[in-house]
């Protein structure tokens, strides 16, 4: 195992001094600091990083009653070229505070200067221009021609319209991934939305809500930002009969139970939760790739990832072997300080997280799995080894829950049928990955019920492409065509021609 880069404490004592943070709510327009604040951690080091307005019911009920005017009383949601315009400010701002933003979410995310050139910031600010451009040309009616009826000619036609207002809620992992995801397609159908930050990353997500009241058109009470510890804050959101749709990301628990609130008033709810993808390495392979990728990609952001293919489904005569290579590939991983140079992996989010994690893993072991490598806490911060388990049930706690951590399981099959069987062997169907000669990794890749799909480690992760899942990974999709129409509902007219 590589060693870790550290911080010394003197030296992250001054950072973080250095960089305190303090950010306000956003409602109704105006930017608002609240009586009571809450601590926001640097995962590196385990130091405070700043501190977050801790929002009450009332200032969620203040959020949805700002979102409900500006949606019925504003020319917002009819208004395509003042929404165009503000997307274009907001992406314009996004760019202009680029080098803020990265430094902001390298230390309150953990996240690494290769992710922040990714799917951690410069990925989502891409979605922001996407959908400013989608909005030009995505046609908000469908002419249907005329029938005959009653001895008359009928002409019908459809128009889209905004979904009316949307409640935001984020996981913590890629804050500023989710929540553009969310706010630009939202803002392009018209809709107004509250969007509420996760605890644990809640000054990410604080300095969107800033850009957008200093640095865009967008009307009071379009756009309104949240942050808080209580829970019953984002149950307000769920709850409000004057929420017309609900829009989350997170753990399938919570999902279910935000399902569960959204029903009483029958809303529109999308859901992008967890998963627990397999990688599926055939024997036709190249072994070498398949296992660079499968180590890799699971120590990104420390196995922080809902699509992270954490199941490796390999032959059983190959076994060892590719094994061995990965065993191999994770002891390459540069894990440590998110701001040192040539680091790969950055620390869990929290030591809770950490601990849940360490907890998952010994009970595996506990359960007759082998540790071939990992299972370690390192301090200072919540960092956590790339941890490799061989020997494991498809049925066990490790083989069938989100672990969230840089934790890979290897599974042995026996043919292509039985690596399908395990494979589907989920409540979960949000990703996959199969390496194997093309057409016959196709063939597999197309009996795994999911939503995405790697072949041969093709990456299909992009603002134009649709993401969510199957089964108990989610309702809906995010990103695309099919982003934008999650937030919009369709009318359908009809008129006697010459009437």
């Amino acid at each position: 195992m590589q060693e870790a880069t550290t911080i010394s404490s003197e030296s992250a004592q001054a950072d973080t001094a250095q960089a305190r943070v303090e950010r306000r709510l956003l409602i109704d327009g105006r930017l608002l600091e609240t009586p009571r604040t809450f601590p926001s951690v640097n995962p590196a080091t385990g130091l405070v990083l700043g501190h977050a307005p801790d929002a009450t019911v009332g200032d969620a009920e203040a959020a949805i009653a700002a979102a409900r005017r500006a949606f019925d009383t504003t020319d917002w949601s009819t208004n395509t070229e003042l929404r165009i315009r503000c997307l274009e400010q907001f992406h314009t701002a996004l760019v202009e505070h680029r080098e803020e933003l990265a430094a902001l979410t390298i230390a309150e995310v953990g996240a690494t200067p290769a992710l922040i050139a990714g799917a951690q910031l410069d990925g989502p600010i891409d979605i922001v221009r996407y959908y400013a451009d989608l909005l030009k040309s995505y046609p908000m009616t469908e002419d249907l021609g005329n029938i005959e009826s009653r001895g008359m000619q009928h002409h019908r036609w459809v128009e889209k319209e905004a979904a009316g207002v949307v409640a935001a809620i984020i996981a913590y992992n890629y804050p500023n991934q989710l929540a553009l995801a969310k706010l630009a397609p939202a803002l392009a159908a018209g809709c107004t939305v509250i969007l509420k930050g996760a605890p644990d990353t809640p000054l990410v997500t604080l300095a969107l809500g800033e850009l957008i009241a200093n640095h865009t058109d967008i009307p009071a009470g379009v756009v309104n930002v949240l942050s808080g510890a209580d829970p019953e804050v984002g149950a307000a959101l769920t709850a409000s009969p004057d929420v017309d749709m609900v829009t989350f990301t997170g753990s399938t628990p919570t999902g279910r139970r935000i399902m569960a609130a959204a029903s009483d008033t029958l809303k529109k709810v999308f859901l992008e939760l967890g998963g627990k993808s397999a990688a599926i390495v055939l024997d036709d392979a190249d072994f070498s790739m398949a296992a660079l990728f499968s180590a890799f990609s699971m120590v990104t952001h420390a196995g922080q990832g809902c699509a992270l293919t954490s199941r490796l489904l390999v032959p059983r005569e190959h076994h060892d072997e590719i094994v061995e290579l990965v065993k191999n590939n994770f002891g390459l991983v540069r894990y440590g300080d998110p701001t040192a140079e040539g680091t790969y992996m950055g620390p869990l989010i929290s030591e809770k997280q950490r601990d849940k994690v360490d907890g998952m893993v010994k009970r595996a072991v506990d359960a007759g799995a082998t540790l071939v490598t990992g299972g370690e806490k390192v301090d200072p911060g919540y960092f956590y080894t790339p941890t490799l388990l061989t020997g494991v049930d498809p049925d066990s706690e490790i083989a069938q829950e989100e672990v969230f951590g840089p934790v890979l399981v290897v599974i042995a099959y026996s043919d292509d049928d039985d690596a399908v069987r395990i494979a589907n062997n989920s409540i979960y169907g949000l990703s996959g990955a199969v390496f194997g000669s093309q057409d016959r990794a196709l063939a597999v890749a197309r009996r795994i019920r999911t939503g995405t799909f790697s072949i041969n480690g093709g990456n299909y992760f992009s603002p134009d492409t649709p993401f969510g899942g199957f089964k108990q990974s989610g309702i809906g999709r995010e990103m695309g065509t099919a982003g934008l129409e999650e937030f919009l509902e369709s009318k359908t007219f009809a008129t006697v021609v010459g009437g």
